[in-house]
């Protein structure tokens, strides 16, 4: 399986001698496998066959499957109402005394609502099913449709996330490299600060001034910052190159990289670090909002 997108839309049509039919799947984001089914009336007996196809094809993803369903012309009939009627022409003999009026003619009896009723006739259980298995493959077309786009935007998403992942690895690699992290560097920043500790007059003696120096030096270290992004890279490579649904691991990992790069924005000490690791922050917010669309 390659990275696949929730977002999606398929639809499918179908018919036979007595209905046709219209099937729409459409997937947004979701934190799981949320289904919604829009179903007719007569057709609940599909709602199982329909979850259980698509929890077989889908992880995650907000998804909403509607049918559509009528009947093709010839399978209804005009029933004549006899009770309606009779109390029409029991009402109209009435009105006709009371007021001398003319007889209601045929076509307007029959005009009258409830009295020509359009009676739709029933499928024999043997049909019923023929059909809702027919529609049930059907189904199967609209949610390769809707997969198909998954899988689209999700090879749109994947050439993004690459080069996301490529710019927070090269801005890892340099802030690793930062001039300002030479050892001369950080030996000529820990003088100038040791020297205006002593300048404050603060009476400290040769052990407490070397315990200031490692303080300050363990303080503005993004060593173990820097080891972490590199692995936290390698581990989104081999998701994105991986079988399995990985947009929960990816947005873990999302908060992973960006957990590093706040350490290192607040132990910068110099302006090449700060500027790389609030670029480094900038690239992880970019690939987070990516992944959110991810299954």
């Amino acid at each position: 399986m390659s990275v696949q997108s929730m977002t999606g839309f398929g639809r499918s049509t179908g018919e036979t001698d007595a209905w046709r039919w219209v099937w729409e799947a459409r997937s947004v984001n979701g934190r799981g496998l949320d289904i919604r089914l829009r179903l007719p009336q007569g057709f609940d007996e599909l709602d199982q066959s329909v979850r259980k196809a698509i929890q077989k094809r889908f992880k995650r993803g907000s998804v909403t499957v509607s049918l559509s369903a009528t009947r093709q012309s010839g399978d209804v009939e005009l029933r004549l109402n006899e009770a309606v009627l009779r109390d029409v022409l029991k009402a109209a003999d009435h009105v006709q005394k009371t007021t001398d009026s003319t007889a209601p003619s045929v076509d307007g009896l029959l005009a009258l609502k409830g009295v020509l009723e359009v009676v739709e006739q029933s499928d024999s259980d043997d049909v019923k099913t023929a059909v809702q298995q027919q529609m049930l493959k059907d189904l199967e077309a609209a949610l390769n449709g809707m997969a198909a786009v998954r899988i689209a935007e999700g090879e749109r998403l994947t050439h993004i996330l690459t080069e996301k992942i490529s710019e927070i690895s090269d801005l890892t690699k340099k802030i690793e490299a930062a001039p300002s992290r030479k050892p001369e560097a950080i030996k000529e920043r820990l003088k100038e600060q040791i020297g205006r500790l002593v300048e404050t007059g603060t009476n400290l003696d040769d052990a407490r001034l070397h315990q200031e120096a490692a303080f300050l030096a363990t303080r503005a270290d993004v060593e173990e910052e820097v080891k972490r992004l590199m692995t936290h890279v390698i581990a989104a490579k081999t998701l994105i190159n991986g079988k399995e649904p990985i947009g929960r691991q990816l947005d873990f990992l999302a908060q992973e990289f960006n957990r590093e790069a706040n350490t290192i924005c607040s132990k910068a000490a110099c302006n090449d670090v700060s500027q790389a690791g609030l670029a480094l922050k900038a690239a992880i917010d970019q690939m987070r909002e990516q992944v959110q669309n991810i299954e």
